[in-house]
Formats: C-alpha cells, structure tokens, sequence
C-alpha cells in the first residue's frame, strides 16, 4: 500500500516533468542598445505582440527567451551559442541588423539548430541549411522601386548606403535593376552606421546630377543623407526600402524625408489596403495584439516581421510535434524540416512559401509601394 501511495503522490510531479519536457523554447536576439536599437526595439516590440497573440501550440507552452546583443556581432554570436547550448532552445531567431543576423545564421548551421531570420540577408549557400528569411527578397526591395523610377522616366539614379552587408545588398538590388536595363545607377557611396555626417559623399553624389536618390540605410542613420541632401538643395526625388519604415527615421529626417517613396510590406498601412488583400486579416490581428502588449499603436514595418517569424512557428510546430519531443536534436531537424514546408501561410508582410535549401519564401506579392506624406506612410496602388 505505501508503494502505490508513492506512486499516487509522484504521479502528478511526473506528469508536470512530462510537460515541462514538452516546453517549446525559442531563442529570440534583438538589438536593445547600439546604432541598431531603433530597429531591434520595434523587432522587440513586434514579439511581444506575438507572444500575447498566442503562447502556446495545441496546449504546449511556448517559452520565449530573449537577449540583446547590443548591435554587435560578436555579441549575437555569442548569444545564438548560449541560447542552444546553455538555455537549450528548440529555434532561434534574429536579430536588428545584417551583420549580426548573419553571424547567427552561421551559429545555427553549425549547431544544427533552426532559426528564422528577421532582417533582410544574403544566406550563405550550404547543402545543410538551416535558416530561413522572414524577409522579402532583398533584391526585390530595390526591383520594385526601380520599377517606378523607370515608369517616371527617372533614369540615372544616385544611390548612398551603409558600409556594411545592408547597404552591399541594396546596391546589389538596384544593379539587377540596372542589367534588366531600367535604371543606370551613377555612384555607390557608403557611411558607417556611427557616422555623424555624409556631406563629402553626398558632394560626390550630386556631382554627378542624378534624376533620383536610392537610400540604402535604415532605421535613425537612414536619414542622414536625406538630411544632408537637403541642405544642398536637391529637390528631387528619393527612393527607399522597408529598413526605413521606422519611426525615428521620420523624427530624424523631418521635413527633408517628406515625399521619400520606399518599397513596403503591405502591413504598414493595413487599414489602406482593400478588404481582399492577403495581408489585411494578419495585419489587424497583429495591430490589435501589439496594442495590448505595448499600450500603443504600431507605427513601423519591423516589428511585423517578428510576428511573421511567430506565425510561421506556430504552423510549423504541430507538424514537428507528430514525429519528436521539443528540446531533443529530433525536434530540431524535424522543426527545420516543418519550417522550410510552410506552404502558403498568409502573413502580415506576404504569403510564404519555403521549400529546402530556400531561404526567401516571399514573393512580389509581398510589397506595395508607400509615400511618406506628414509624417505618415500613405498607400500607393
């Protein structure tokens, strides 16, 4: 009789290790501090919205662990490494910046853990890929404005961005442009993300008297040569991507990045969009969600992306669950292979579609174009 009554009373602790086993644990890194802070914030902003969305899948819970890696690098690889080998985390995702997503990507591939990319990247190339970009293709960022430049008869185009794999990946897009014959780009200057002033490289820009200006920075830094630009007196027109949908580019720019046209995912203006749009649904869903986790009203295009990220897990972890337990290296593999199977999932910034060795799984349907106009972003059909 003693044994079954030890066996009565430690039913219900096994039964809650049992659960506690089942935990799905996700490894999130943002920027918090740094140049990259006013992206990482919203990136932050934006999961909490997903969390109080929904933080748990067909009863288990999902457990959010979150760093901040200061804009740094060595400080994201550092992080991705705690999270999968000290907090063991089922599937990582990050971070504000290129650089640092990058080094994460390469954590992840070497581990053997998956992880979701939420700022735009140029995945390396290996047989055992285990990221994928919740990101629009980087290229079409610039595709798509170029598109309209051509239309308006906007032929050479200036462009300035960040010394880094961000403003490689800008330049990048816009000399795609530049084979299919729709624009010619006249310079590639650059800055760092720190620097106080362009005025030298804008100098050298207007030198060469382009019918337009591609910007290839974000967030706060991203408005810098719109500042500088202004102040020389350009009045033309200046085009952008959706690493400047955000806040303090609009304080920081002010009046000088008034009319600023930037290729966009659709949630940034939601409430413009027809009935039918994809993105309308998701995008209300998420505007609701982040309001009650935040108290405010999402004003930027980042913090979208972390709830895409969030629902993409959330269609892929059922899948993984019918064939491993959370927290083992089964899971793991069977989670990148659910991720990379996610097949027409409508989010809020596209319909995705990954398959293997894929990492974009969104197309031209995810962009519309918006014009900045007060202060606030207005849709451009």
């Amino acid at each position: 009789m003693k044994t079954i009554a030890r066996l009565i009373l430690a039913l219900p602790f096994t039964l809650l290790a049992v659960a506690a086993q089942a935990e799905i644990k996700v490894g999130f890194v943002t920027s918090l501090s740094g140049p990259a802070a006013s992206i990482g914030i919203p990136y932050s902003k934006g999961m909490a919205a997903a969390v109080e969305y929904a933080n748990s899948v067909n009863g288990e819970k999902i457990n959010l662990i979150q760093l901040d890696d200061g804009s740094d690098p060595s400080a994201a690889t550092r992080n991705a490494r705690k999270l999968v080998e000290e907090d063991k985390v089922d599937v990582l995702i990050g971070t504000a910046s290129a650089p640092s997503t990058i080094a994460m990507v390469a954590v992840a591939n070497e581990l053997k853990v998956p992880m979701i990319a939420i700022s735009p990247i140029s995945v390396p190339k290996v047989d055992d890929l285990w990221a994928i970009d919740v990101v629009q293709p980087t290229d079409l960022m610039s595709i798509v404005v170029a598109d309209r430049m051509a239309r308006l008869g906007q032929k050479n185009v200036g462009y300035i961005g960040f010394s880094d794999a961000w403003g490689d990946l800008v330049y990048k897009g816009a000399k795609v442009a530049e084979a299919d014959g729709k624009i010619k780009v006249l310079t590639d200057q650059r800055y760092g993300r720190t620097d106080t002033s362009v005025t030298g490289q804008i100098l050298t820009l207007l030198a060469t008297h382009p019918d337009a200006v591609l910007l290839g920075g974000s967030g706060t830094q991203g408005a810098l040569p719109a500042l500088a630009l202004a102040e020389r007196g350009y009045k033309g027109p200046i085009y952008g991507t959706p690493a400047l949908l955000n806040a303090d580019f609009i304080r920081v720019g002010g009046k000088a990045v008034d009319g600023v046209v930037v290729s966009a995912g659709p949630t940034i203006v939601a409430e413009q969009l027809p009935e039918d749009h994809f993105s309308k649904k998701p995008s209300m869903a998420f505007r609701a969600a982040y309001q009650k986790a935040n108290n405010a009203a999402t004003t930027d295009g980042f913090s979208a992306y972390s709830f895409d990220a969030w629902l993409i897990l959330l269609d892929a972890i059922p899948r993984a669950m019918a064939n491993a337990k959370p927290g083992t290296p089964e899971f793991h593999a069977a989670l990148r292979d659910a991720i990379f199977a996610t097949t027409d999932l409508k989010g809020t910034h596209s319909i995705y579609n990954f398959k293997p060795g894929q990492p974009y799984g969104a197309d031209a349907r995810g962009f519309v174009l918006v014009k900045l106009e007060n202060g606030s972003w207005k849709y451009v059909p």
